[in-house]
């Protein structure tokens, strides 16, 4: 005998079967990232404040999505905005929005206000703030 151990093959067949479907197991993380991989990447919130009640908000972000969240990231930065100056409303006033080496940048101008203001797109801070948690973006 020389001290090695030998097997019947069906067990080194079944041995070797597992080991390769074990290797599913561990793509299947892969493949859950590459999903992701899709999904919008937020990459910041600048504010400047130009007036007492008026705010510019420049948001970028990255991703299959962005396009279209890059706007409401600035929404979200403008609700949380309002509400940490103690205000409980913004007035969007205008978003422009470009695309440059796959990142997208909004430049974003609202009003903020105690009561709900007049004009086509107002905010309510609370509900807007909400819904950014609930739907993953980010606020200032």
């Amino acid at each position: 005998m020389t001290g090695r151990a030998t097997y019947p093959a069906g067990l080194v067949l079944g041995l070797l079967a597992a080991v390769q479907l074990s290797g599913c197991a561990v793509a299947a993380p892969e493949a859950e990232a590459g999903r992701m991989a899709g999904q919008t990447e937020y990459l910041g919130v600048e504010t400047r404040l130009l007036d007492g009640d008026l705010v510019n908000f420049f948001v970028s972000a990255k991703g299959d999505e962005a396009k279209k969240d890059v706007v409401a990231y600035a929404d979200c930065a403008a609700a949380q905005y309002a509400l940490i100056r103690g205000f409980g409303f913004a007035r969007h006033v205008r978003t422009n929005v470009a695309h440059e080496a796959g990142i997208w940048r909004a430049d974003a101008v609202y009003t903020i206000s105690p009561a709900l203001p007049e004009g086509l797109r107002k905010l309510d801070a609370e509900v807007v703030v909400a819904n950014c948690r609930d739907n993953g973006i980010p606020t200032v």
